[in-house]
């Protein structure tokens, strides 16, 4: 059968011929993609597009109705001593919520002596609440002269103690902390890699590279395209994040792949036009195909039907193909021009570029020797120890995190939070009755509206008295109520409100509809939705991969054993995780009190995101063993070479990513924790135990069954996995050995795969191998 001629060789020659023209075309592109994006700017995601169910219907009338819930704030006053209906405590709340009245931007003012259910059950705490004037997006900007005025009100009563939550509140705080948080992240993450590099690679120019091009090129036409995207797929903030998070970690591996391979080649003695052949050919392949598996992966989230996700895998599928597309195309360019300048900046102890380190040889060598000499032991020995650390994801309990448990306890708004919550139940997340109805002042919707508020006074264990009606300006037609459940069984309460108490007066009256959101609603029908079509994305990522992998390798073993060890390095972080942030092992290595849940939107963000991450190194890994192999090795003499001479650069490229996912586990969210620690210890051990042992242990034991394609699957198109035939001087091809059997002797000028004497196959000069099946 014909080979299908190498796209990535042909991309690749192309643009080191035509270097200028390449480069000057890269330019424009991420220019204009940049002046584009910021011309349009991004299109939002609305509330009711990260929210389903019910809830989502209820954010779709507000949104429909054209008014906006205003920002609203509450103030929590409390005595040790003395009573909230003391005429003392009385005239001092009066005075501090005069101050705020005063600040000039606020309105609709609720007293807790006039509010019903404003007064804590244990008689020492009463609760106000305000609205902030105008649209709740500029909340923030007017929330110094209430801070000041509550200050001063703290000042003037020091034996009261005054608390401050609310829409506005949590935003400043979010915004100031949060948003230090992910810059202080974003630019530890670029230095991190840049050091990995430069020890890597031993040159300024070499290690500069990958990281220039990932940040300029990759990341900032992926941002301007990102908002052209946002036309189809509307975006949130979040996403810039995660497209830096995935930007630099895929950016600078492809980049890593493809220079570590020109620069091997060019050590071998090859002519830099040569080496650059090869690595376009070998590595620039790898590069096309993880790239393309990794979107694959990406898009299993668009399959939620949550914005959010949509969001997120619309980004990543964007700053992928972006570094996909420079890897193969500018970045030959750029080596082209900079020819022996790309070891410029040599660093003293590590900038003499050589062959594979004798040391470094022997240390996988001798692995490799062990692995291979006994692979049942050792493939047991390496899947049951990933088996043992899935088992705590067993029963992992997932959960949106309440704002106490997804911030630091130290943190005043949360200590706030608890006390609103210990003093007030369901005061600062009450459910929200959205109503849209033809008109509410009419006789029979407020006679159903008495009901509505008799029937939730009949169940004070699920409910409290403290309902508020709110109606707005001009709109008729609108209405939301907010009821505060009591806490003792928020699930209950939620099913009684929207399945007994909704259906038994409003849904009696013509022409209205009432669905039930608030926070706990929320998280309830999100749940419900992830439930609902997270086994629809798995199935879809994990039937695109292995026709993936089916139809680059051509085999049918390769293909189910990618599919085996990413599900086992998934399985394996998903247990780490439960054991750290769920059962509290090991969780102040994090910086955190184990909030006892993981976020329930992680466990599919990672499947996705690892299993794309994972295949860089399964792809690069495999493509190099089948390149020995189609040059005549055997298979277990191809996979030690192969495993060995892809060591140092998916070391690199692992470390890169561990350090980049490992600042991400440094930030006060419990969820940015959770994933930063799970994409870190997901590439750690996949770097290692899956690669190093797993893998070729397996392939040990499988021998050439490794490369099996049925018959009926001859069809599939032969790839070329090497740099061609040209450079290959003949001599005899050996028979390949018998599956199971051991690796053929060393013989002369064949190279030792074990790394013993410094020699490598792809300098050696043998017939390639037949294509198989």
């Amino acid at each position: 059968m014909a080979r299908r001629r190498n796209l990535a060789a042909s991309m690749g020659g192309w643009s080191a011929r035509n270097r200028k023209t390449a480069v000057a075309a890269w330019l424009l592109f991420v220019v204009l993609s940049v002046v584009i994006g910021g011309m349009l700017g991004s299109k939002e995601l609305k509330d009711s597009d990260m929210t389903p169910g019910e809830s989502g219907r209820a954010e779709k009338i507000i949104e429909d109705a054209g008014v906006e819930d205003p920002s609203s704030e509450m103030l929590l006053f409390t005595s040790a001593s003395v009573a909230a209906q003391d005429p003392g405590f009385k005239a001092a709340v009066d005075d501090v919520l005069a101050k705020v009245q005063a600040s000039g931007v606020v309105e609709n003012i609720r007293s807790p002596y006039t509010a019903e259910g404003a007064i804590s059950a244990d008689g020492k705490s009463a609760l106000a609440q305000f609205d902030v004037m105008g649209k709740p997006d500029d909340a923030v900007d007017k929330l110094a002269p209430i801070l000041d005025a509550v200050k001063a009100g703290q000042a003037a009563h020091p034996d009261l103690k005054i608390e401050q939550l609310g829409d506005a509140t949590s935003e400043k705080w979010f915004d100031d902390t949060i948003g230090n948080d992910f810059k202080t992240a974003e630019w530890t993450a670029v230095p991190l890699a840049l050091g990995i590099l430069l020890i890597a690679f031993g040159a300024v120019v070499a290690a500069l590279l990958p990281v220039v091009l990932a940040l300029t090129a990759f990341i900032a036409a992926s941002m301007g395209l990102l908002v052209l995207a946002s036309r189809l797929v509307p975006t949130e903030d979040v996403t810039m994040s995660v497209m830096l998070l995935i930007g630099l970690a895929v950016g600078v591996d492809y980049c890593l792949f493809y220079i570590r391979r020109e620069r091997e080649e060019r050590a071998k003695g090859r002519d830099p036009e040569r080496a650059l052949a090869i690595a376009a050919a070998t590595s620039g392949r790898s590069v096309l195909i993880s790239g393309v598996t990794v979107m694959v992966a990406m898009a299993g989230m668009m399959f939620t039907g949550l914005g959010q996700f949509q969001s997120m895998a619309m980004g990543t599928i964007i700053v992928v193909f972006t570094a996909m597309l420079g890897s193969v195309t500018v970045l030959p360019a750029l080596l082209s021009m900079l020819g022996d300048k790309v070891d410029a900046g040599k660093i003293p102890g590590l900038g003499r570029m050589r062959r594979p380190s004798p040391d470094g040889g022997k240390f996988w060598g001798a692995i490799l020797r062990t692995v291979l000499k006994r692979p049942l032991a050792w493939t047991v020995v390496a899947g049951g120890l990933l088996i043992a650390l899935t088992i705590p994801a067993l029963d992992m309990k997932l959960s949106l995190l309440p704002l106490d448990k997804e911030l630091p306890k130290s943190e005043p708004i949360v200590q706030t939070y608890k006390h609103v919550n210990e003093k007030f139940p369901g005061g600062p997340a009450p459910a929200q009755v959205v109503i849209s109805a033809d008109d509410i002042n009419a006789a029979g919707f407020q006679a159903a509206l008495t009901d509505f508020k008799k029937r939730v006074a009949d169940n004070p264990t699920l409910f409290t008295n403290q309902i508020e009606v709110r109606t707005f300006p001009d709109k008729n037609d609108v209405m939301q109520i907010n009821v505060p459940f009591t806490g003792a069984d928020d699930g209950k309460s939620l099913s009684t409100l929207r399945d007994d108490v909704v259906p038994a007066t409003f849904g009696k009256v013509e022409g209205v509809d009432a669905p039930v959101a608030g926070d706990y609603a929320e998280t309830k029908d999100f749940n419900h939705q992830l439930d609902k079509t997270t086994p629809i994305a798995f199935g879809f990522v994990l039937l695109f991969a292995f026709l993936l992998m089916l139809v680059s390798f051509r085999s049918l073993a390769i293909a189910l054993t990618a599919i085996v060890l990413n599900l086992l390095s998934v399985g394996a972080a998903y247990g780490v995780l439960a054991l750290v942030f769920q059962h509290g092992y090991g969780d102040f290595l994090v910086g955190t009190d184990a909030p006892g849940a993981i976020t329930s939107w992680l466990p599919l963000f990672l499947f996705v995101v690892l299993f794309g991450l994972s295949m860089d190194y399964h792809v690069f890994v495999v493509s190099r063993i089948r390149e020995a192999y189609d040059k005549g090795m055997s298979t277990n003499d191809a996979v030690a070479f192969g495993v060995r001479s892809t060591a140092g650069v998916v070391t690199s490229a692992a470390v890169i990513m561990v350090a980049v996912f490992a600042v991400f586990g440094t930030l006060s969210m419990q969820q940015m924790k959770q994933m930063g620690v799970g994409l870190a210890v997901a590439v750690l051990l996949d770097a290692t135990i899956i690669r190093a042992i797993l893998l070729p242990a397996v392939m040990g034991l499988l021998g050439e069954r490794n490369w099996y394609l049925p018959k009926w699957l001859g069809w599939l198109p032969q790839m070329d996995h090497g740099a061609g035939e040209d450079d290959e001087v003949a001599t005899p091809h050996r028979e390949p050995v018998l599956a199971g059997a051991h690796a053929a002797p060393y013989q002369p000028g064949y190279g030792d795969p074990y790394g013993q004497d410094g020699h490598d196959v792809s300098g050696s000069s043998r017939i390639p191998r037949p294509p198989v099946g």
